[in-house]
């Protein structure tokens, strides 16, 4: 048996040891048939997946009822995940400037003939909100030799009550100061906006704007001798644009500072002391930074709440890039893109647990030699993809020594109705009486 395995397998019974008696086993079954590659090869069918493991048909029922009946949470198989990571110490947080960098994102895993499903998300290749089951990732980012990998402490479900897409992001958002360490910075993408992490109360953020942007100056100007008094600072563009054939120039920023990284020159423009164009007198200020790269096309436009420079500034928000990596394995490399499950629990169950898996899958790739494909691959990477390459073409082991709380639970069951009077329903006593009009008119007929 191959060394990665045993490796993927000692990490999944580190997750998962915990949970209660026949739910772990299930849940280390589930598990392995999405870093495996199973779900990709059952086309999102779980069920079939699990037997393709090399599983007997009362462990795959047993798997099967885990997922969605099983007693254990996302939120606890995270904080496990996150333990797990600690102990081993071979994780590195990242941190610029003194802060630690936590990207927050949405991900959203289509269901376009899911029934009654109360959500949606945006596809950018429709250009509108489809149905989908959005989660909230929140994830701390750090290295493992070298390759950045992002460790999610956290994924938040969308409101049952409040389906809509901004209700879930202010769950999000809130979920993620909550959680906020005081050296961690946010970083959020364009989806997320100034105001709504002012709402939230976040008070150390990084988040892209818009190009075509504004703010406004926290003092008004002062006053020139004619008309009324300005109450309002004036208003704040780092970038030019054009409106109605019209060009409109940039603000003239605060400062400039430039600097060399791999061979270009970078410049950064900085506006200090803004509000929101909106807000009231006394509203939090924050500053907005352009960053011009000449290898990019367009600048990139940033708002912070931090005393940082711009230089350490650009490395917070890059390392916003790992959260994408979780959906990426979770989707694409397992498979978890198409599902073919419909009770409500496990629709939310089973995304949770392909982004868990992928986290994991990841984290082995990173940890261990690189597994190459074939005999062309003569330079391989530690990448999940090779990994899952690898455990595809590898049974489940049942001769691994498990630990002794991995077992089926053998419950007293001699007691219960078996067959078909095992799942006959009983009918109620009120039920079975009959009420006055049926009896008067059960007479009549006799009559």
């Amino acid at each position: 048996m191959p060394e990665a395995v045993y490796r993927i397998l000692t990490l999944l019974c580190l997750l998962v040891v915990a949970c209660p008696i026949g739910t772990n086993l299930g849940l280390l079954h589930l598990l392995w048939m999405l870093v495996s590659g199973r779900l990709l090869a059952a086309r999102g069918a779980v069920v079939p997946g699990l037997s393709e493991c090399g599983l007997a048909a009362p462990a795959t029922r047993r798997a099967w009822a885990a997922l969605g009946q099983g007693g254990w949470s996302s939120a606890a198989l995270l904080a496990r995940w996150a333990a797990v990571l600690e102990g081993e110490g071979r994780w590195q947080a990242h941190a610029h400037g003194g802060y630690r960098p936590v990207a927050v994102d949405v991900t959203g895993f289509w269901r376009p003939r899911l029934r009654g499903c109360p959500t949606t998300h945006y596809h950018g290749a429709a250009g509108k909100a489809l149905p989908a089951i959005p989660l909230g990732l929140i994830a701390r980012v750090g290295s493992v030799g070298g390759q950045r990998l992002a460790c999610p402490p956290a994924c938040v479900r969308a409101d049952a009550g409040d389906p809509r897409a901004s209700t879930h992001a202010r769950l999000l958002v809130g979920e993620a100061v909550r959680r906020c360490a005081p050296d961690d910075a946010l970083v959020l993408d364009g989806g997320f906006g100034v105001a709504l992490l002012q709402e939230a109360g976040a008070t150390r953020y990084v988040v892209r704007l818009a190009k075509n942007c504004t703010a406004r100056r926290a003092t008004p100007p002062p006053y020139d001798g004619r008309g009324r008094p300005a109450t309002r600072g004036r208003i704040v563009r780092p970038l030019p644009r054009t409106y109605r054939g019209r060009a409109i120039p940039a603000t003239v920023p605060d400062r400039v500072e430039t600097w060399r990284e791999d061979g270009a020159l970078l410049r950064a423009e900085r506006w200090t002391d803004l509000v929101r164009p909106e807000a009231a007198a006394a509203s939090p200020t924050f500053t907005i930074v352009a960053l011009h790269d000449p290898r990019h096309r367009e600048p990139l436009v940033l708002a912070t709440s931090l005393p940082v420079p711009p230089r350490a500034l650009r490395a917070l928000y890059r390392d916003r890039w790992p959260v994408e990596q979780l959906p990426l394995a979770a989707k694409q490399m397992l498979g978890a893109s198409r599902q073919f499950v419909h009770a409500p629990e496990t629709c939310q169950r089973l995304p949770e647990l392909a982004l868990l898996a992928g986290a994991v899958l990841s984290y082995a790739a990173a940890t261990a030699p690189a597994v190459p494909t074939g005999f062309w691959d003569r330079r391989p990477q530690p990448t999940p993809g090779r990994l899952r390459r690898l455990l595809a073409r590898t049974p489940f082991p049942h001769d691994f020594p498990l630990p002794a709380r991995l077992r089926e639970k053998a419950p007293l069951t001699a007691h219960l109705p078996k067959g078909f009077w095992g799942q006959r329903r009983r009918q109620s006593p009120a039920s079975a009486t009959p009420s006055a009009p049926d009896q008067a008119i059960s007479l009549d007929v006799a009559a």
